[in-house]
């Protein structure tokens, strides 16, 4: 069963994405603001696999709802609803964990597109696709496709999905420069919708995480003019 949250306090815009989702065999619980959304999650004891989260709400925003959500699992996928003048607030939302955003006005298939992408990528995840032990050492770092986890000298690294993802595939071409089209046609599949800065933003946010001085990385360095790649 796909089970999904929709946090969007506009009535009419809420009852638009309920009922594409509905059509698309998704069951979905409602929540017309961020406190309510939280309730909910809780309510059902995180038994979701997508939560879609409007950044404009009332009680709580979507920003704050997205961050406690990550605290409470890193292989959910979160989605963030934005207006085009919240440019930063789509920055500030992958920032703090979600997994991709869409811009408002979306239609029908742009939004299911955004949201099966996602869900496909949570219920891979969870299945344990990569059914044979399989580990790659890079230094000190160490990548457990199958545990799908990451350590980096003996200490795990908090990973949300895409994190793993992206990680996976340089760790699968190291020292091979990678671009952002490349990445993401990987990550997010060949028919993501969405601009490439996803991939800016998500490199960012795994440097904090890994990298020992983030403003100067050491191992995911950029290529000027193409994207990144993973020096041992």
């Amino acid at each position: 069963m796909k089970k999904i949250l929709v946090a969007e306090d506009e009535t009419a815009i809420r009852e638009f994405i309920v009922i594409n989702l509905k059509r698309s065999g998704y069951t979905v619980t409602e929540a017309g603001n961020g406190l309510e959304a939280i309730q909910a999650y809780e309510s059902a004891n995180g038994d979701f696999d997508v939560v879609l989260l409007d950044i404009m709400m009332p009680e709580m925003d979507g920003i704050e709802v997205c961050k406690r959500l990550r605290e409470k699992s890193t292989s959910l996928g979160i989605i963030m609803l934005t207006a085009k003048t919240e440019e930063m607030d789509k920055v500030t939302g992958l920032l703090v964990g979600a997994d991709d955003y869409v811009t408002k006005p979306f239609s029908p298939a742009e939004l299911m597109a955004r949201v099966d992408s996602v869900h496909r990528r949570v219920v891979m995840n969870a299945g344990g696709v990569n059914l044979a032990p399989s580990i790659i050492e890079l230094g000190e770092f160490v990548l457990d496709i199958r545990a799908r986890t990451l350590t980096k000298d003996g200490q795990l690294v908090d990973l949300t999905q895409v994190e793993f993802q992206i990680m996976e595939y340089f760790f699968k071409n190291p020292s091979a420069a990678l671009s952002r089209t490349d990445i993401l046609k990987e990550v997010w599949g060949a028919s993501y919708y969405g601009e490439e800065k996803i991939v800016d933003v998500n490199i960012r946010r795994l440097r904090i995480k890994i990298e020992e001085t983030p403003s100067n990385p050491r191992h995911l360095t950029t290529v000027w003019g193409l994207g990144y790649k993973w020096v041992v």
